[in-house]
């Protein structure tokens, strides 16, 4: 089975430990961004996985494509050209205090990439699957353009198409993002969305929920996930539902609906460590559990499972094995030393 992803991955810039910003002389530096932190977690669960995007020739272009390569992940089609590679900030939140990300994203390679960069017919050879997120079509229209091109071809071969929602305020307005989401959303079969995207996106809002205060309603993310399904007639749509108890620990926990019959996961309590990539790795374990053939019950823990243990590994990347998967799905929580 072979996985594509599209999107852009950045330089990631964020001071050591939990300075603030305006604390900081010193800042780490890594790579990560939505579909290539799936690339990634894939790759580390065996799956053949090819990262799609574009990148400068220069040396820190040259330095994201040798990360993926490390942990797997092909790069073979990733196309050479642009100006910059994207820059996200990370302030690590601590206690009451949420984590604050500042983009510095503009004009970069992906975003200023035309329809003509990408042999869409020769990338999705031997394709079964292709991911992207809501982050991508946001960043230029012209990304947008070379999103619904992927969709649309994945969708005349017969791959699988699967979307995070990952609506992002400070990319684009909620219009915006319902008027072109709605388009690519005609040709993804399994939608998946976080506790608010739904509402951000396409209006559509969970009842007795307030995820300011951590309040979630299960029965109010059926009506979400049955009204997904009904208005783009997915095949299953998914929602992870996170509970803030504050910055540093959490509750978290997922659902999905296949149209007919509702799976909600176990609840994991989540101490973080670093949460960037946290609903990445949970899209990651729905994708691999559904290639392995997994009931839908056991493809829903697996995902959450993936997605928690994320929560516990520092930088954008999912560096877990299906094995650890597995055992924490299992109910082995303990995290006692293993020897």
């Amino acid at each position: 089975m072979r996985v594509i992803t599209f999107g852009e991955i950045m330089l990631r810039l964020a001071p050591v430990g939990y300075y603030r910003f305006v604390q900081a002389d010193v800042f780490g530096a890594a790579y990560g961004g939505g579909e290539a932190n799936v690339a990634v977690s894939l790759s580390q669960f065996g799956v053949d996985t090819a990262f799609v995007t574009k990148l400068p020739k220069h040396e820190i272009g040259q330095g994201a494509v040798n990360r993926l390569r490390e942990f797997g992940v092909d790069t073979s089609l990733i196309v050479r050209g642009g100006e910059r590679v994207g820059i996200y900030y990370l302030e690590r939140g601590a206690s009451q205090r949420p984590s604050k990300v500042i983009y510095d994203r503009a004009h970069s390679a992906i975003a200023e990439a035309a329809d003509t960069d990408f042999d869409w017919d020769k990338i999705f050879e031997k394709a079964d699957w292709f991911h992207f997120t809501g982050i991508t079509p946001a960043l230029s229209e012209k990304a947008a353009s070379v999103c619904l091109a992927a969709c649309k071809t994945a969708k005349v071969k017969g791959i699988t198409v699967s979307c995070d929602l990952n609506y992002r305020s400070k990319l684009w307005s909620r219009e915006k993002a319902a008027e072109v989401m709605s388009r690519l959303m005609e040709y993804t079969d399994i939608c998946i969305a976080n506790e608010e995207d739904a509402v951000d996106v396409f209006g559509i809002k969970a009842s007795g929920t307030d995820v300011t205060s951590g309040k979630i309603s299960n029965d109010g993310y059926k009506e979400v996930a049955a009204a997904l399904v009904k208005r783009f007639n997915f095949k299953q749509a998914a929602i992870t539902l996170r509970e803030s108890i504050s910055a540093n620990d959490n509750n978290w926990a997922a659902m999905l609906y296949d149209g007919k019959d509702f799976y909600f996961s176990k609840k994991h309590a989540v101490h973080i460590v670093d949460r960037v990539g946290g609903g990445d790795s949970f899209s990651a374990g729905l994708i691999y559990g559904s290639l392995a053939g997994m009931p839908l019950q056991e493809t829903l823990e697996f995902a959450a499972a993936a997605s928690c243990l994320k929560h516990s590994i520092e930088g954008d990347f999912n560096i877990a094995s299906v094995d650890e998967v597995k055992k924490l799905a299992a109910g082995n929580a303990s995290g006692r030393v293993q020897r």
